[in-house]
């Protein structure tokens, strides 16, 4: 399965992913890299408890980009 992921640095320099359909998963890492590692592993774990727990899988969220003119 593809899930959009949403990775942002925050204020202490840290990379913090967050994955939007799945409410809740967010990891975090030292580097860009670490911190989309760490969000897969998040998500799988939070996939393996919806199904340990009979609970529906989330769709992926779709997303468009649009041009805005300034």
């Amino acid at each position: 399965m593809r899930f959009r992921v949403l990775i942002e640095q925050d204020e202490d320099g840290c990379f913090v992913a967050t994955c939007p359909a799945l409410p809740g998963c967010i990891s975090q890492g030292k580097t860009q890299s670490e911190a989309r590692a760490n969000i897969v592993d998040a998500i799988s774990g939070y996939l393996e408890s919806l199904r340990k727990h009979n609970e529906p899988i989330p769709p992926p969220i779709t997303e468009e980009v649009v041009e805005v003119e300034t």
